[in-house]
């Protein structure tokens, strides 16, 4: 499959769960906090020498073209050097000019922006407003360097909370401390699935589980969510009690219940249907997943009434969770 057949196709779930903090960071910054606002101008009945000596002194490969504040032209280096081939620095800015630009809002995402250096391969892109007033501009390098600031920003914010959450238990007293999270999982709702695993592992996280013991978890509830996503009637309960030296998960529904939970426990077996099947779930190693996960695992269920999946996780003593010890 070739580059402009992947651009057009939708991406899939799969797919999804890969994407990274920095694409994310595509779509939900905004133009105007990347572009340069402080912007070297030309004006129409400049002289090209200028401009020449404009790009000189300042460092730059191109200027916008303005009268009045409004954007009426683009010269870039290599309008400078067709006029150096003409000999022709005399003439106005305006004879080489490019006019009406490409240009891009100052609101729309930075990956918008992206999308027009790719298909224009233009190295800067005025940035307007509606009525087309110059407000800034915008290069590669602003959109780079724009990231790896909301990089370090989300890096900073998730230092805080992360130091938070790993010393929850520390000014407690109490007998037994605890911290429970509850998610509610609906029927059938395969657009949501992972969701609650995804948290539960962020939180084990900040509260400064060790790696491998959240992965653990995470799989183990990823696993436990399908399940109650795929094979229940109303969907149902993940409940997760942290303490610094053990996890204990459930997960519970009101139907329809395992009529053979021996037999559900055997690799490969699964009553999904053919419609779960082609999504690409159901292949009957859940149980056997999160068996493989925790420490220890019990199931119950009734046939018509429901089924409890009780799961345990152990922390050795230094990787207590929530009392200040380091996950690294």
């Amino acid at each position: 499959m070739d580059d402009h057949q992947l651009s057009r196709r939708p991406i899939t779930d799969q797919e999804a769960q890969y994407i990274t903090r920095t694409e994310e960071l595509a779509y939900e910054l905004k133009v105007e906090e990347v572009m340069t606002r402080d912007v070297k101008c030309l004006a129409p009945d400049m002289k090209m020498h200028q401009a020449l000596e404009l790009f000189r002194t300042e460092r730059i490969s191109g200027a916008p073209v303005v009268v009045d504040g409004v954007l009426c032209g683009v010269v870039s280096l290599e309008d400078l050097i067709r006029c150096l081939t003409n000999n022709d620095l005399d003439a106005q800015v305006k004879d080489y000019m490019t006019a009406n630009p490409i240009t891009i809002s100052h609101t729309d995402p930075v990956v918008e922006a992206l999308k027009l250096f790719v298909t224009t391969r233009h190295g800067r892109l005025p940035v307007v407003d509606a009525q087309r007033r110059l407000l800034g501009i915008l290069t590669k390098g602003d959109i780079t360097l724009g990231l790896l600031q909301a990089l370090q920003k989300d890096y900073q914010i998730e230092e805080v909370r992360r130091y938070r959450a790993s010393h929850l238990f520390e000014d407690i007293v109490s007998d037994r401390t605890s911290l429970i999270l509850r998610y509610n999982i609906k029927p059938r709702d395969f657009v949501h699935g992972g969701a609650a695993s995804s948290n539960l592992k962020r939180a084990l996280l900040r509260l400064g589980a060790n790696p491998q013991i959240a992965r653990r978890c995470g799989i183990a509830v990823y696993e436990a969510e399908m399940n109650l996503i795929i094979h229940t009637t109303n969907g149902g309960v993940i409940r997760a009690e942290i303490e610094p030296h053990q996890i204990s998960i459930e997960a519970t529904d009101d139907g329809p219940g395992i009529k053979d939970v021996e037999l559900a426990m055997r690799p490969g077996y699964s009553t999904a249907s053919d419609e779960v099947r082609e999504l690409g779930f159901g292949a009957g190693m859940g149980l056997v997943n999160i068996q493989r996960c925790v420490d220890s695992m019990k199931l119950e269920s009734t046939w018509g009434k429901g089924t409890r999946l009780r799961m345990k996780l152990f922390m050795k003593p230094e990787n207590t969770v929530g009392e200040g010890h380091s996950s690294s």
